[in-house]
């Protein structure tokens, strides 16, 4: 991926991908979602949690932002011996190469002990089983822009706005037009560059985020 999109899971809100896997008679069921933003990542294992309540453990991890980032991260053992589940399952997350993605690894125990060294590879190898069949979709980033342009430069404008792919949030006419829109990082360059062009330079731009 570019510096301007990266992978997320091709998953609709509210849908969750899910795969077993059974270990010495334990059950380890992995639910993967995309959630973008750590209250939508708490919101799905609270979701899974509910779920499972007659699980031992529900183990999660998350990355709530892009792939490789840990400023939206974290994780829970939930019980199991500290440093078992909830980290090891965030390494596999962080190296992942997707982003805005919650694991959530639900045990049911089988009787059998596994010790230190087996529940970190369990869970870890739940989530990577998880990760093999999970399918994936670019995620394209974006900067936003308020725009305020003449009345008469409305048209070419909008025709600006769908040559580059924008995505108009609001707008606003009073004596001028004023525009919120979204702009993906690869053609910043060109929006900016085109609109103080096709206004002579009267338009005022100012970048929001990004």
């Amino acid at each position: 991926m570019s510096n301007h999109t990266y992978l997320v899971p091709d998953l609709k809100k509210g849908e969750i991908h899910r795969t077993e896997l059974t270990i010495k008679k334990s059950r380890f069921i992995t639910s993967i979602a995309r959630t973008h933003g750590v209250d939508e990542a708490k919101a799905f294992i609270d979701k899974v949690t509910n779920e499972f309540m007659d699980a031992r453990h529900n183990c999660f991890a998350f990355n709530a932002d892009k792939p490789g980032t840990s400023g939206y991260a974290g994780c829970s053992d939930d019980g199991e011996p500290h440093g078992t589940a909830g980290q090891p399952m965030l390494n596999v997350i962080l190296h992942c190469d997707v982003g805005e993605i919650t694991a959530v690894v639900t045990r049911y125990f089988g009787g059998i002990l596994l010790g230190t060294g087996g529940l970190v590879k369990a869970y870890q190898d739940s989530v990577k089983q998880a990760l093999e069949s999970l399918k994936t979709t670019p995620m394209v980033l974006m900067t936003t822009y308020k725009v305020q342009i003449e009345h008469s430069n409305v048209t070419l404008f909008q025709r600006l706005l769908i040559k580059v792919n924008a995505q108009v949030l609001n707008q606003e006419y009073t004596d001028k037009v004023l525009f919120t829109v979204m702009i993906p990082n690869d053609s910043t360059e060109l929006f900016t560059s085109s609109v103080i062009q096709m206004t002579s330079g009267r338009a005022v731009i100012e970048k929001i985020d990004g």
